[in-house]
C-alpha cells in the first residue's frame, strides 16, 4: 500500500548543485539540509579529524556575522535552529525554521557554506579537545568501543579512523588545512541541497540558485574501497577503570548499493527494533543480564557494518558475549519467523509515516538518498522493505555472521579468566 508520500522535485543548478524540493502543504514548518561527501573516510592519517574540525568552524562566523554568537542569533531571531554533524562518509548541515522566513534564513545558511571566516580556531580546538577526551582514558588510550571496533575491522583504511581525529592531529591542523579541505569538499558537484515541508518548490529553486549559484562546481570526491583481508575472527580487550564492561560484536555487512542491503535492514530490525525483538527479549527481559542491548547497521557506498553492543557487569561479560553469538547464529541457521517479519513491516510503515509528517526527517531522507544515489522516495524505500522475504533475511544473515567478518571488543576491568573466556568466545565464533 502506498503511503502517499510527497514527491521530490529534483533540479540541477548551472554549477552542478543538486537541489531537491519536497513540498508538503500539510506541514507548518520548513527544513533545509546540505549533505556533503566529507568525513573521516576521505581523510589521511595526518589530517584525520579535519572534516569534523571544519564542521565546527563553519558555525564560527561568516562574512556578514563576525562571531558564532552573531551567526546563531541571526538564525534564532528568525525562529530557526542550526544543526551540524559529521559522519565517516558524509557531513550534514541543516536548518529548521518557520516557512515564512525561508529566504532570509537561507541567506545566512548559504554564507555558512560559502564564506566561513575561520576565526577563533584555538577556541574551537579547545572545545573539540574536550570532545575527544571523552573517548580516551587518563593515559590517552582509546576506550570508545565503536572507534576500537572500526579500527580492528578496517585497520589503516580511513573507515578505521575516528571521526574526531586524535589530540595529535587536532593540535597540528591549522586554518590553511581547513581552507583546503573546505575548497575540496564543499562544492556543488559534491553536495546536495534539500528543502522540505511548507515550501513552494519554484520559489525554493529560485532562492537556491541565487544564493548557492556561486558555489564552485568542483568534482565528486572519490573514496578508496576498504580491503577485505580478514580470514579469522579478531578480538581486542582494553582495560579501563569503570563499573561495567562495554561490549561490541561487529560484522562486515552489505553496503548501500548491495542488492542484499534491504534484507540486512530487515535483519537488523528482527534483532533490535523494540523490546519484543530477539536481543532485548532474550538478554534483558528473559535472562536479566543487562539493562539494555542494541544493534546498529551502518552502510557506506561499498561496505557496511552490523554491530551488536551491551554494557554489563564485568563478571557477566563472557555470558552476554556468548548470548550475542548464539542469537546471530540462530537467525543465520533458521531465519526469522513470519511473526517477526510482519511486525518489522508494520513498524517500518509507522516510521515511514513519521518521516512524512516531519519536515526535518524529509529533508534528511531525501538529501542523503540523493547524495548516496539510493531509494529516491519514502514509498520506494517502503516497497524495498516490504518485498524482503524470510529466506532473504536468512541468506543475508549467513553472509554477514561468518568468522572471517567478525570483530569483538571489550572495554572494562576484567579478571584473567574473564579475559580468556571472552577471547575464546569471539575467536571460536563459527
Amino acid at each position: 500500500m502506498s503511503l502517499d508520500a510527497p514527491k521530490p522535485i529534483r533540479t540541477v543548478l548551472d554549477n552542478g548543485l543538486r537541489v531537491v524540493c519536497v513540498p508538503h502543504a500539510a506541514l507548518h514548518t520548513a527544513a533545509v539540509s546540505l549533505h556533503v561527501r566529507v568525513g573521516s573516510r576521505f581523510e589521511t592519517r595526518e589530517l584525520n579529524g579535519c572534516s569534523h574540525f571544519l564542521e565546527h568552524m563553519l558555525y564560527r562566523g561568516t562574512a556578514s556575522f563576525a562571531s558564532a554568537h552573531e551567526q546563531a542569533l541571526a538564525i534564532e531571531r528568525l525562529g530557526g535552529t542550526l544543526y551540524a554533524a559529521t559522519h565517516s562518509d558524509f557531513g550534514l548541515m541543516s536548518l529548521s525554521l518557520p516557512p515564512e522566513n525561508l529566504e532570509a534564513a537561507l541567506g545566512i545558511f548559504a554564507e555558512v557554506m560559502t564564506s566561513p571566516r575561520f576565526t577563533a580556531i584555538d577556541l574551537e580546538r579547545a572545545i573539540i579537545r574536550e570532545e575527544i577526551l571523552e573517548t580516551l582514558d587518563d593515559n590517552g588510550h582509546q576506550i570508545d568501543p565503536d572507534n576500537l571496533s572500526r579500527a580492528l575491522m578496517f585497520g589503516d583504511h580511513p573507515l578505521g579512523f575516528p571521526i574526531t581525529g586524535s589530540i595529535h592531529t587536532l593540535q597540528r591542523m591549522g586554518v590553511d588545512d581547513l581552507r583546503r579541505h573546505h575548497a575540496l569538499h564543499y562544492t556543488a558537484a559534491n553536495s546536495v541541497l534539500c528543502l522540505a515541508g511548507a515550501i513552494d518548490p519554484d520559489d525554493g529553486v529560485k532562492i537556491a540558485s541565487r544564493l548557492f549559484g556561486s558555489l564552485p562546481t568542483g568534482q565528486v570526491v572519490a573514496a578508496t574501497p576498504p580491503p577485505r583481508t580478514q580470514k579469522h575472527p579478531r578480538y581486542k580487550y582494553v582495560e579501563n577503570q569503570m563499573s561495567q564492561t562495554d561490549l561490541r560484536l561487529a560484522f562486515r555487512a552489505p553496503g548501500e548499493h548491495d542488492p542484499q542491503e534491504p534484507a540486512a535492514e530487515v535483519l537488523l530490525r528482527v534483532l533490535d527494533d523494540g523490546m519484543s525483538t530477539r536481543l532485548y527479549a532474550r538478554i534483558c527481559d528473559e535472562k536479566g543480564l543487562c539493562y539494555d542491548v542494541s544493534a546498529d547497521y551502518e552502510t557506506y557506498e561499498d561496505d557496511g557494518v552490523l554491530d551488536l553492543g551491551a554494557v554489563v557487569q564485568h563478571e557477566r561479560a563472557p555470558v552476554v558475549m556468548r548470548e550475542l553469538c548464539e542469537i546471530v547464529s540462530e537467525i543465520a541457521r533458521d531465519g526469522p519467523t513470519d511473526e517477526e517479519l510482519d511486525k518489522t513491516r508494520m513498524r517500518h510503515g509507522f516510521e515511514s509515516r513519521q518521516v512524512i509528517d516531519d519536515a526535518d526527517a524529509l529533508a534528511d531522507f531525501h538529501g542523503l538518498s540523493a547524495l548516496a544515489g539510493i531509494a529516491d522516495s519514502v514509498d520506494a524505500r517502503r516497497q524495498e522493505i516490504l518485498s524482503v522475504t524470510a529466506e532473504q533475511v536468512r541468506d543475508v544473515a549467513r553472509r554477514i555472521f561468518r568468522p572471517e567478518g567478525v570483530c569483538g571488543v571489550a572495554v572494562g576491568l576484567l579478571e584473567e579468566p574473564q579475559k580468556k573466556a571472552l577471547e575464546q568466545i569471539v575467536k571460536g565464533f563459527k
